[in-house]
């Protein structure tokens, strides 16, 4: 499957069609398709570039929707982080990104609606299947430049001194520098003269009725001029993404299918687009699936060996949010 997909990819890249993808987590579910014939019921805005204009919006009501949570219960989540912290204590892993699906109530608000209303630089709605309202880049290629911004480390921007708090963090900054390092090396099979640009930065990003402070890295390679020919070998080669995932990347993947005991599916995948000359995608995090007539919200957190249960549980639930 992974051949296909990759093939795919890289003939329509060869061809410099411009086209759309969307891959998921476990890198078996790929939906591709070129621009000009996207259907209507798939619909994406990448920092500015999208296949909707704002005067097509809908009529939908400008009061931000109260959003009722059911999370999984905290004995549940302490079972599944006690293993983990084993296999980190074990050395099986030294960062491993947590996650679970919580389900929600946003009473008569469709997916469309959110997606409409939500505030990000990278927005997805698909088919009515899952909804995305991601704030993280996952690689950018423009020139023979190949971008890739890692996002660890996050705070409530209300906060006294929030950012030299969120930046002091041992914790934080630890598991900020494992994905770093995990992504240069990354950046290194697919590139040249890989290097960290700008290390731990912060922008603030739109949580619902508050603002946070989210901490990012920025890390570049050098392509080669036929880059556009290898679009699937260079994507499935950095996937799954670092950030979402954690180190080392293998043995920290088959830890979280242990784990978590649910499907991802495409929560933490990417998506993105190739324009003929340029590439730029988005890590799906902030995001919301329909399974039947219900919807969840699928969130976490990295998990380091100095990690406190409840501090990481609250943290996923913090992230359970409408960004309206």
């Amino acid at each position: 499957m992974n051949d296909c997909n990759r093939t795919k990819l890289n003939q329509l890249g060869k061809q410099k069609i411009p086209f759309l993808f969307v891959i998921d987590f476990n890198l078996t579910d790929l939906y591709v398709e070129p621009l000009d014939q996207l259907p209507n019921d798939i619909l994406f805005s990448i920092d500015g570039f999208s296949n909707f204009t704002p005067t097509e919006r809908l009529e939908i009501p400008i009061c931000p929707p109260i959003i009722i949570k059911q999370p999984i219960s905290l004995e549940r989540y302490t079972t599944a982080f006690q293993a983990v912290i084993e296999e980190l204590k074990n050395g099986n892993t030294y960062l491993l990104n947590l996650t679970f699906p919580t389900e929600i109530d946003i009473g008569d608000m469709s997916l469309l609606d959110i997606f409409w209303l939500s505030q990000a630089t990278f927005k997805l709605y698909f088919q009515n299947q899952f909804i995305v309202f991601s704030p993280e880049r996952f690689i950018h290629i423009a020139d023979q430049i190949i971008r890739t911004y890692p996002m660890k480390g996050t705070i409530d921007a209300s906060l006294p001194h929030a950012a030299d708090t969120i930046l002091a963090n041992a914790k934080e900054m630890a598991e900020h520098v494992t994905i770093v390092d995990l992504l240069r090396n990354d950046l290194a099979i697919v590139a040249q003269q890989v290097r960290l640009k700008k290390f731990r930065y912060i922008d603030k990003i739109k949580a619902g009725h508050r603002d946070l402070l989210q901490v990012s890295s920025e890390i570049t390679g050098v392509l080669e001029n036929s880059w556009e020919d290898r679009i699937g070998d260079i994507l499935f080669a950095l996937l799954p993404a670092g950030s979402i995932s954690g180190a080392p990347k293998r043995k920290t993947v088959e830890i979280i299918h242990q784990v978590e005991g649910y499907d991802r599916s495409f929560f933490t995948g990417i998506f993105g687009y190739f324009d003929g000359k340029q590439l730029d995608s988005a890590v799906m995090i902030r995001f919301i699936e329909r399974q039947g007539e219900k919807l969840f919200y699928k969130s976490g957190g990295g998990i380091t060996i100095d990690s406190q249960v409840e501090t990481e549980y609250q943290e996923m639930l913090d992230k359970v949010y409408l960004p309206i």
